[in-house]
């Protein structure tokens, strides 16, 4: 069974929202919508990532209270830095992070971290997943962002994900 539907409850959405996008019950939609969510799970079965068995549920939480706190001290002082262009331009600059995080699923996770934190951009990531290239906005020591990228990010991840 698992083999024809890889994504049960997927199929079942796809399904649902063709005939809610169609607003129509017809016997062609219903038919439509059953085959596309019959195919498209199963053409993209390939694509979906690893399985997640997810350890450590209080570091998940740490982590997210510290994401959240990077969060708000970022805004901050983007929009600080952003007040203050006049006085002192920015020092942004790309970065290099070597990685000791190799599991795709830390690493997606990673990557939507750095995107929602105001001042860093993912930039680039080595084929063989071993550096990191980070845009920072406004840096003062490169030393202490890396210490503080790896130790707030990339080891709570590694517990949770490796």
């Amino acid at each position: 069974m698992k083999r024809l539907f890889p994504a049960p409850w997927l199929s079942l959405a796809l399904w649902v929202l063709w005939l809610l996008l169609n607003l129509s019950i017809s016997p062609g939609n219903l038919l439509l919508g059953a085959l596309l969510g019959f195919l498209a799970p199963l053409l993209m079965a390939p694509l979906r990532p690893q399985p997640i068995s997810l350890r450590r549920p209080g570091v998940i939480l740490r982590l997210f209270l510290l994401v959240g706190r990077d969060v708000i001290v970022s805004n901050l002082q983007v929009a600080w830095g952003v007040l203050t262009c006049g006085s002192r331009p920015p020092r942004s600059r790309f970065i290099k992070i070597p990685l000791d995080l190799h599991s795709p699923n830390g690493l997606a996770a990673l990557s939507m971290i750095t995107t929602v934190i105001p001042g860093t951009i993912w930039s680039e990531l080595a084929l063989d997943r071993s550096i990191l290239l980070l845009h920072v906005f406004d840096l003062d020591d490169e030393a202490l962002f890396i210490q503080h990228f790896k130790a707030t990010y990339e080891r709570p991840l590694m517990e949770i994900f490796e």
